[in-house]
């Protein structure tokens, strides 16, 4: 995989197609190819006639490994998205992000609104401005010696998740520790671009999509039905909702 350097680290990323940029932000302890390339997303993006970049998170995939809980901060790792943008040499992009992935795509667009044309937040509601719980539990289980260790049911799918990336699990940890601040409400109010919220119908960690849309003068609201939260980012009917999104507020079709 290609890298570049950003704010002194190096990020992985994959790009394909042609067209008008969209990048793509995977979710905690997951990395570009399982959450975008191995679900059909950057072939059904390029064949609808988009550019497609695909970031891996510091922390996570082949990007640098950091055990320092400060360069999680959401604005950081947001920076490194919006830099990717610089990189490639596009002027603007939409940004679709996953769990995790959709709060840094929160952040950018607070960040540098001039450089997202549009936003899909999946996997990812109301909950997006509220304080997350269990971090502490998922931190402890990502440190336990052995996943029999884990109690708790949620802290322990982390981990088997977390296991099954072949993931620096330290790193996640200091993830963890600064990556879920809620996202302020005024500064989501302030967002002009068309925003979409997905998420799926029995995503008990989400939150509901429909009061999240509403703090945005374009948001829009979408339910996945059927899936959980593990099950919606691979999801025909997602893809399909953020397709048909795209083709009314960043059209393949434009210069």
């Amino acid at each position: 995989m290609p890298h570049f350097i950003s704010e002194g680290h190096q990020i992985a990323y994959q790009v394909a197609g042609t067209g008008p940029m969209v990048v793509l932000i995977h979710g905690f302890a997951s990395n570009g190819r399982v959450n975008w390339i191995d679900t059909g997303w950057v072939d059904e993006l390029t064949g609808a006639g988009y550019r497609v970049a695909v970031i891996d998170n510091r922390g996570h995939g082949n990007s640098a490994k950091i055990h320092d809980p400060a360069a999680y901060a959401p604005e950081r790792m947001a920076a490194d998205a919006l830099n990717l943008v610089t990189h490639l040499g596009a002027g603007k992009a939409a940004f679709v992000g996953y769990s995790m992935g959709a709060r840094i795509a929160a952040f950018a667009a607070i960040a540098a609104p001039g450089k997202v044309a549009a936003a899909v937040f999946g996997g990812l509601g109301i909950s997006m401005v509220e304080a997350m719980a269990n971090s502490d539990e998922i931190i402890a289980a990502l440190a336990a010696p052995n996943v029999e260790d884990v109690a708790s049911e949620v802290a322990r799918s982390y981990r088997v998740f977390a296991d099954q990336t072949g993931s620096d699990r330290e790193a996640l940890a200091a993830c963890m520790q600064t990556s879920r601040r809620a996202v302020p409400r005024d500064e989501l109010a302030r967002l002009q671009m068309p925003v979409l919220v997905a998420v799926g119908s029995r995503d008990d960690a989400a939150g509901a999509p429909e009061p999240l849309a509403a703090l945005m003068p374009h948001g829009e609201a979408v339910t996945i039905a059927g899936r959980d939260h593990m099950r919606t980012s691979g999801d025909a009917a997602f893809k399909q909702a953020v397709l048909a999104f795209f083709d009314r507020v960043w059209p393949a079709t434009q210069s």
